[in-house]
């Protein structure tokens, strides 16, 4: 079984793309709704939080965890993957922790993450990429520094964007939602000069449930990477690698689960996401 997790509902967006790429795999899903947004959280309670979820998913078989939380995988991923699994004993018994950032910048670079020089193409890529993310991922640094690597020349401009993963989590109005992506839009494109970005990265998951949004700020011909498929193209590539991993096939099955309240929960992924897992309910979890 493959777990999934995130803050809270942004997380869905990569499990759908991953059951659609998959769909003979058994997956579980875990929201910390109770503890969501993680943007504006300090990375010690990030990192405490991430490492309670992944053990909750290992406990419930999940051989592999998925960290579908750009926040989570900025902050906590190297960590959890260096010290944190081999200390907690789980990487002695054949469990592993994946992230989203990778798949996201091997795009933007069309550079492999394990090649962190520049390529004889990466060396001459160009172009300006834009990078819309939680106030804490944008202040690892973590999209600016990895395809700098990869992409020297590229240009990097990274937009915060305050209350906008907490909006999209709690329902707001749409014109709540129009009115904080039109102001980071047009905070990016001021940081600009006002030149299009190339390549546009929603670098939190809740994001893509607003793209159409996004897009109706942006400049015409911005390309937005679907990070939701680029992860599972990617997870799709580690199975074939690594089919330890994968489990026994299944029948698409998919359990969700969240630490906040499961009835609210449930109506609230019912309207961001009404074709997903039609009929399907939240059960609780506790973290340690």
């Amino acid at each position: 079984m493959i777990g999934c997790f995130d803050s809270g509902h942004g997380g869905l967006t990569i499990l759908r793309a991953l059951r659609a790429r998959l769909p003979d795999r058994r997956f579980i899903y875990l929201g910390d709704h109770a503890n969501a947004p993680y943007g504006d959280r300090p990375s010690a309670e990030v990192l405490a939080l991430t490492a309670a979820a992944a053990d909750w998913l290992f406990r419930q078989d999940a051989r592999l965890v998925v960290l579908a939380c750009n926040t989570a995988t900025a902050v906590a991923l190297r960590h959890l993957q260096q010290h944190w699994l081999p200390q907690s004993g789980w990487r002695a018994r054949g469990c592993n922790i994946l992230g989203i950032v990778a798949p996201t910048v091997e795009a933007a670079t069309l550079t492999p993450w394990g090649i962190g020089i520049p390529t004889e193409a990466g060396a001459v890529r160009e172009g300006l990429v834009a990078v819309f993310a939680t106030t804490r991922t944008v202040q690892t640094d973590v999209y600016g520094e990895e395809i700098a690597k990869r992409c020297p020349r590229m240009r990097i401009v990274q937009q915060a964007c305050p209350g906008l993963a907490g909006a999209i989590e709690r329902g707001a109005p749409a014109a709540e939602i129009d009115r904080l992506v039109g102001r980071d839009v047009h905070a990016l494109l001021a940081a600009t000069g006002g030149v299009a970005p190339d390549h546009v990265i929603l670098g939190c998951t809740h994001y893509p449930l607003v793209e159409a949004v996004f897009r109706s700020h942006l400049p015409a011909g911005c390309r937005i990477l679907s990070q939701p498929a680029l992860v599972a193209a990617s997870l799709a590539d580690y199975l074939a690698r690594h089919p330890y991993y994968a489990g026994a096939a299944g029948d698409a099955d998919a359990q969700l689960h969240t630490t906040g309240a499961c009835g609210l929960v449930g109506e609230r992924l019912a309207a961001l996401l009404p074709d997903f897992l039609a009929g399907a309910g939240f059960r609780p979890a506790v973290l340690a």
